[in-house]
C-alpha cells in the first residue's frame, strides 16, 4: 500500500504526477541541445527501465531557452530547493493532498507504520551516468547519518521513541526503514522541504572524501585548508549547510538541472544546466526538463530585483519583491513587463514571529525573556493595526503565531490573546518584572543595566524590516531599548539558526495549518533546529550533555512529549487530539509574539511561460513551486 493523508489544500491546483511509470508506445525523445554530444548514450539508455511520467498541467512543452529567477544575497539555498533541487524519495502532490512516489517508484508500509519498504527505479542514473542504487542510500545511512565523526543534524524525523531508524538493504533496488514504534508522519517528513538527504550523496563520488574509504582523505582536507576529512566532507556535501552543496559543481545529482556556475563562483549569477540523465519524461515520451538552464540572478537588494521583474527579466518569483506595497506598481506594469500574477495560499502561522532567546547565555536576559509578563508587555505595546495598514495595505487582523483561522486545529485563545494595543496594560505588565527606570524613562534590568534587545534580522526580508521600523518606537515608548541589526542571510543562518548568543530574531516560516503544522511544529514544540526562541532547549532534547543544552521547564517537556506521541501514532484522529493539547499548552505559556495571520499573497510569472499553476500553497515545506514540476515549465 502507499500511505496517503488528506490535506487542507485539496483541490488547490491540479495533480500533475502519475502514480507510476507508464510504458510509452513512442520512442523517447531528448532535447535538441543534447544531439551530437560526444560520448552521450541514446536517451533510452539514459532513462530508467520505467521512467517517472509527468503529466504537464496544460500541454506538452517545447525544448530550449533559460528559466530566469533571482536571489538577494548569498544565502539562496531555499530558493534553489524550490526551483530545481526538490527530488526526495517521495514528494508532495501538486495540490498538497498527499505524498506520491518520486525517486522511489513505490513504497510499501506495514499496518503499524513501523516498516517502510522503498522500491527504487531500476536503471536510474546520477547526472554522470553512474547507476543510482540502494548502495547510495546505505552509504548515507551508514557513513554519514551514523558516522560519529560527521557532525550532522540528527534528522529528528528518523528518531522515534529515542531510537534511530534502521535502514536495511534488501537488494540493489530495494531497502527497508524500520522504527521501534509507529512513525505516522514519516512519508510526509521525507517529502517536506529539504528533509531527505538520501537522494543527495552518490557513494562513488563522496567516498573519496571519507576517511573510511580513502586513507588519504585527511591529506586531501589538509591540502584544501581544512582541519580533517569531516570538514572537507561538509564543504563538498553541505550536510549542515546546504549552501555548500550548491557551491559544488562536481557532485553528481538526480535533479533536472545540475550546477554549472555554482554559488560563490560569480557575483552576478548562479547557473544550472540540463541533466542529460534526468529520469522523468512527459506523456509524449519527451525527456524532461524543457528548459536548458535555470539562471539565478544575484542582486544586492529588493529594489534591483523589483526593477528586473518590471523589465521582464525574471520569469517567475514570489519571494523578496512580492510584497503588498509593491503590488500596485507591479499590477500597473503587467502589460509592459509581460507578466501576470498567481495566487499563493497562506500556510505560515504569522507574518512576523518575534522570538526572544529563552536560553540566552546572559542569565539576566534569559530570566527576563522567559518571563511571561515581560512578553505580554511587549505584545500589548504593539499597535498591530498600524503595522497592518502600513505594511500590508490593511490586509489582515491582529493575531499571534498560531494555527490559521478556519483550520480544524484553530485555537482562538492562542491566536488572539494580548493582541490589543494598550500602552497602560503594557506598562503594568512590564512594571511587574522591571519596574526600575533611568532619568530618561528607560527600563533597567536586575543588574541596573539598560534593558536592551537587539533583533538580528535577514536583511533580504523587507517586510520584516518595515514592521520593525514601526514597532521599535512602540517598545521604546514603554521603556525598552530595542534595536535592529540586519545582516546577509548566510550570516543570519550562522548567528541565529545555528547560534546561541543572540538576543532575539524574527521569522515567518513554519506550519500554520493542518498537516503543515504537525510536520513543521517549530513554533509549537521546541525540539526543532528551527526553534530559534529556545535553541538551548532544542539542544537538550537532542543531547542533555551538549555544552549548549539548557534543561527546559516542565511544560516545554510535556509539549515535546505530546509531540513525540503525535509522530508515533498512525491514527489521524489521535494525532489531531494530541496536537490540540499542544496548542492549549502553548496558549498557557505564550512563547511567541506575532502581528497578523498571513493573507492570500501573490507571485509573478511571465505570460509566455507554460504549465505554471494559477494557485499554489505557499510554504517552504511544500516547497512552492517545486511540487508543481518546474521541469515541465517552458517558453511558449
Amino acid at each position: 500500500m502507499f500511505a496517503k493523508r488528506v490535506s487542507f489544500l485539496r483541490g488547490a491546483v491540479g495533480a500533475l504526477i502519475l502514480m507510476s511509470g507508464t510504458a510509452l508506445a513512442a520512442d523517447y525523445q531528448q532535447a535538441p541541445s543534447l544531439d551530437g554530444m560526444a560520448g552521450l548514450p541514446a536517451v533510452a539508455e539514459r532513462l530508467p527501465d520505467e521512467p517517472m511520467v509527468v503529466t504537464p498541467l496544460q500541454s506538452v512543452g517545447k525544448y530550449g531557452g533559460d528559466f530566469r529567477t533571482g536571489l538577494i544575497g548569498s544565502g539562496g539555498s531555499a530558493q534553489m530547493i524550490r526551483f530545481h533541487a526538490y527530488e526526495p524519495m517521495v514528494r508532495f502532490s501538486a495540490d498538497w493532498s498527499t505524498t506520491v512516489p518520486n525517486v522511489a517508484e513505490a513504497v510499501d508500509v506495514n499496518d503499524a507504520a513501523t516498516e517502510f519498504t522503498f522500491h527504487l527505479r531500476k536503471g536510474m542514473k546520477w547526472s554522470d551516468g553512474v547507476s543510482f542504487t540502494a548502495d547510495d542510500v546505505m552509504f548515507w545511512y551508514n557513513d554519514i547519518f551514523n558516522d560519529p565523526e560527521i557532525n550532522m543534524d540528527p534528522q529528528r524525523y528518523l528518531v522515534v521513541g529515542g531510537e534511530k531508524a534502521v535502514f536495511e538493504k534488501i537488494d540493489d533496488y530495494t531497502y527497508k526503514v524500520s522504527f521501534a514504534t509507529a512513525n505516522g508522519l514519516f512519508l510526509q517528513q521525507i517529502a517536506w522541504g529539504n528533509n531527505d538527504q538520501t537522494t543527495r550523496f552518490p557513494k562513488h563520488y563522496f567516498e573519496q572524501f571519507h576517511g573510511k574509504y580513502n586513507s588519504d582523505a585527511n591529506k586531501l582536507a589538509d591540502e584544501a585548508g581544512f582541519a580533517g576529512w569531516p570538514q572537507l566532507f561538509e564543504e563538498k556535501g553541505g550536510i549542515q549547510l546546504i549552501d555548500n552543496y550548491f557551491r559544488n559543481d562536481d557532485v553528481p545529482v538526480l535533479t533536472a538541472w545540475k550546477m554549472d556556475v555554482p554559488m560563490g563562483e560569480s557575483t552576478s549569477q548562479v547557473v544550472t544546466e540540463r541533466n542529460a540523465y534526468y529520469w522523468k519524461v512527459d506523456t509524449g515520451g519527451n525527456q524532461l526538463p524543457y528548459f536548458n538552464r535555470v539562471l539565478y540572478d544575484l542582486v544586492t537588494d529588493e529594489q534591483v530585483l523589483l526593477l528586473k521583474v518590471m523589465q521582464g527579466e525574471i520569469d517567475m518569483i514570489d519571494q523578496y519583491v512580492a510584497t503588498p506595497n509593491n503590488k500596485s506598481v507591479l499590477f500597473d506594469n503587467q502589460e509592459a513587463g509581460g507578466y501576470k500574477f498567481y495566487d499563493l495560499l497562506p500556510t505560515q502561522p504569522n507574518e512576523l514571529v518575534i522570538q526572544l532567546n529563552f536560553t540566552h547565555p546572559d542569565m539576566t536576559k534569559r530570566a527576563l525573556f522567559q518571563n511571561k509578563d515581560f512578553r505580554i508587555g511587549m505584545s500589548q505595546a504593539i499597535d498591530r493595526q498600524a503595522l497592518i495598514d502600513a505594511v500590508f495595505v490593511g490586509q489582515g487582523s491582529p493575531a499571534q503565531p498560531s494555527i490559521l483561522e478556519g483550520d480544524s486545529l484553530y485555537n482562538e485563545r492562542l491566536a488572539r490573546q494580548y493582541t490589543e494595543y494598550d500602552v497602560d496594560a503594557a506598562n503594568a505588565a512590564l512594571d511587574k518584572v522591571i519596574p526600575n527606570k533611568n532619568a530618561d524613562g528607560m527600563r533597567l534590568d536586575a543588574e541596573g543595566r539598560l534593558v536592551t534587545i537587539v533583533f538580528e534580522i535577514d536583511q533580504a526580508r523587507q517586510k520584516f524590516l518595515d514592521m520593525f521600523q514601526l514597532a521599535l518606537p512602540m517598545w521604546q515608548a514603554v521603556g525598552l531599548d530595542t534595536q535592529i541589526r540586519t545582516m546577509d542571510r548566510s550570516l543570519w543562518e550562522v548567528r541565529v539558526r545555528r547560534g546561541f548568543e543572540f538576543d532575539a530574531t524574527a521569522h515567518r516560516f513554519g506550519g500554520g495549518a493542518g498537516q503543515a503544522a504537525m510536520i513543521d511544529a517549530r513554533y509549537f514544540a521546541p525540539d526543532s533546529t528551527n526553534t530559534m526562541y529556545a535553541r538551548g532547549w532544542q539542544a537538550w532534547f537532542v543531547d542533555p550533555t551538549n555544552e549548549n543544552a539548557v534543561e527546559p521547564p516542565a511544560n516545554a517537556k510535556k509539549i515535546v512529549a505530546l509531540y513525540q506521541q503525535v509522530k508515533s501514532t498512525a491514527d489521524g484522529a489521535m494525532q489531531t487530539k494530541l496536537f490540540k493539547e499542544i496548542l492549549e499548552l502553548n496558549a498557557d505559556e505564550f512563547y511567541l509574539i506575532g502581528i497578523t495571520h498571513p493573507a492570500v499573497t501573490y507571485g509573478i510569472v511571465r505570460t509566455d511561460l507554460g504549465n505554471v499553476p494559477d494557485v499554489m500553497p505557499n510554504s517552504y515545506g511544500y516547497p512552492n513551486p517545486a511540487p508543481a514540476n518546474p521541469e515541465t515549465f517552458f517558453r511558449k
